[in-house]
């Protein structure tokens, strides 16, 4: 009897190990999750394009698509979501200062050079006296805005180190008002003002192409790169580093070629 009792104990014992076993083999071969805020275009087309990539490397992206360029950082700040997708380091930085945030850079992606576009103005070489231009309110993003009316003449500034506002311009000779207004604003106001300056992303999402319908745009060699945040400290979370890789990977590279068409240039 002893014998029996000890065999049915060994049997049990090891369909018990055996099924702990098994659970973890499980465990080990489920996706983890991983929540990332973007904002629609193009941050959250080149996420879903690259969710079943992630999901060979175990990971499953969970996207959660944002309309404007506060609340992404500030879900990341207070873990509602792990990274982001929408934003460059100037404006990243701007908003840790700003906020007391503590975001930082995972990898660079791409670059959405930033136009300057117009119903009222074909001829990039006639501004009217006195013009209208709005520009996007935020302290980096009026910086960038007020450096590519530089680049193209439409004003001068002092120099281009720094911060700018509309104190810096030096040299207005059409007389034109700088009207700050809130990024996702600007297509909507576009038949309102003589110029307005948009994000690449706005603009795509109002069916405008930058490459062929801005009188002006930044060149590829903008430092405006487009990066992966997260919370200081998560940069290495191993679901955060294999999203990094994927999404600087040749099949990103020319997924972002032919899709915009140099509307967003590869930053890798």
């Amino acid at each position: 009897m002893k014998k029996v009792f000890l065999l049915s104990f060994s049997l049990i014992l090891a369909l018990i190990v055996s099924a702990c076993g098994n659970a973890e083999e499980n465990k080990g071969n489920e996706s983890q999750s991983l929540k990332v805020g973007a904002t629609q275009v193009p941050h959250a087309e080149i996420l879903n394009y690259v969710k079943p990539l992630l999901k060979k490397e175990g990971v499953d992206l969970q996207i959660q698509v944002f309309q404007d360029y506060v609340l992404p950082n500030r879900a990341v700040e207070e873990k509602q979501i792990d990274a982001n997708y929408f934003q460059h380091i100037p404006w990243m930085e701007t908003t840790n200062k700003e906020n007391g945030f503590h975001l930082v850079k995972v990898a660079g992606v791409h670059i959405e050079p930033m136009g300057v576009y117009s119903q009222k103005i074909k001829d990039k070489t006639k501004i009217n006296k006195g013009a209208t231009i709005a520009v996007p309110n935020a302290t980096s993003e009026i910086t960038r805005a007020l450096l590519l009316l530089d680049a193209s003449n439409v004003i001068k500034l002092d120099n281009r180190d720094g911060e700018k506002t509309a104190k810096n311009i030096v040299s207005n000779p059409n007389n034109v008002e700088i009207k700050p207004l809130e990024p996702a604003m600007l297509p909507r106001v576009l038949d309102q003002v003589d110029l307005a300056v948009i994000n690449t992303n706005y603009a795509l999402q109002a069916k405008l192409n930058p490459t062929k319908d801005a009188l002006f745009i930044e060149d590829s060699k903008s430092p405006y790169v487009n990066v992966l945040a997260t919370k200081k400290g998560q940069e290495n979370d191993p679901r955060i580093q294999k999203l990094a890789k994927v999404l600087n990977s040749p099949e990103v590279k020319k997924f972002i070629e032919d899709k915009y068409k140099g509307a967003v240039v590869p930053a890798f």
